[in-house]
């Protein structure tokens, strides 16, 4: 294993998930994670604020952090969404498949979505 990677369980991250895996993380992943951990049920984030919150200057850091979540969807990088309120990827591809698995996951939650696509900002969290 790298020496900047650490082996975590999900319930380091999830504590109420009832699955038992673990997985390599290092320090930044873990706090991306964490963080993602905080957005509740019906409610989505940007990769900004996610970046805002880790005091990181960049957005795509959290994405490149969220398309390697090996605990998804305990650890709901599924609640992380573009500035634009729009899906972007899931499980680091940009596919229909994927976008349509992350809009099923969102909806499942009670996120609305807009006639173009967009999120409804009502489910924006503040």
């Amino acid at each position: 294993m790298p020496a900047n990677k650490q082996t975590i369980d999900i319930q380091a991250l999830a504590p109420d998930c009832t699955l038992k895996k673990t997985a390599e993380l290092t320090p930044f992943q873990f706090k991306v994670l964490r963080v993602c951990c905080k957005i509740p049920k019906g409610k989505v984030a940007t990769y900004g604020d996610l970046a805002k919150t880790l005091g990181c200057r960049s957005a795509q850091a959290i994405g490149q952090a969220l398309r390697r979540n090996p605990f998804a969807p305990h650890v709901p990088c599924h609640r992380v969404v573009n500035q634009a309120l729009q899906l972007n990827g899931f499980e680091g591809r940009k596919d229909n498949a994927a976008l349509n698995k992350k809009a099923k996951l969102l909806k499942a939650e009670g996120v609305k979505f807009l006639g173009n696509g967009r999120i409804d900002p009502a489910c924006y969290i503040d």
